[in-house]
């Protein structure tokens, strides 16, 4: 494996730092966007029973936000619900908008990644023909092991290139995709409770 690196050229180290940096966003993403960590299903009810008990005390305000991000936007709707249903689904687009951004980390570098290692694995590929020529023009074609080194660093390189780019690219449509479907679920979670503290709706307690 690592004569095939070697081999491959300096060119090599960006699209292996390329993929490492990768795999990192990759697994933390998977752990973050987890659907019991961001809108757990059961978590209107249990705010709207103790709001309903008179046991929604600060602490447990404090807790609920720090569970979850769609409790982030129902505190957020708490904080204001006397102020009216107007200033609570304010408040609550806010903290959705926020919510969106911490969401949506890492998801450019992910994306940016996914652009530039076919790029870098283009240059390599550009580079190890052009040492090609080079050695054509310097000894002819009769040296047959020095115009395979050419070609064998540019097929490495645009092969690592792609094997990159490729994974990057699905993880990043994936990750996407998970992204707005979180989001569609928080606000009508969100909407169902300011219609709830607003007395226009029931809780489903199922």
């Amino acid at each position: 494996m690592f004569e095939l690196i070697q081999s491959g050229g300096w060119l090599m180290i960006p699209i292996i730092a390329c993929s490492i940096l990768s795999l990192a966003i990759c697994l933390e993403r998977l752990w973050v966007l987890q659907t019991k960590r961001v809108a757990p299903s059961q978590l209107l009810s249990e705010v709207w029973v103790l709001v309903r008990n008179g046991e929604m005390t600060p602490d447990r305000m404090q807790l609920i936000r720090n569970q979850s991000f769609l409790g982030q936007i129902m505190v957020a709707g708490l904080n204001n619900s006397n102020h009216g249903r107007e200033i609570m689904k304010e408040s609550i687009q806010e903290a959705a908008q926020h919510v969106l951004h911490q969401l949506e980390r890492f998801l450019n570098a992910l994306g940016t990644i996914a652009a530039i290692a076919p790029l870098l694995g283009l240059l390599g590929t550009v580079i190890g023909m052009i040492k090609v020529f080079a050695e054509i023009m310097l000894q002819g074609t009769g040296n047959a092991s020095v115009l395979a080194g050419g070609i064998s660093e540019a097929l490495i390189t645009t092969a690592a290139g792609l094997s990159v780019a490729i994974p990057t690219l699905i993880f990043h449509r994936f990750f996407q995709r998970k992204v707005e479907t979180l989001l569609i679920e928080m606000e009508q979670e969100s909407q169902k409770l300011v219609e709830v503290v607003h007395g226009e709706r029931e809780v489903d307690f199922e």
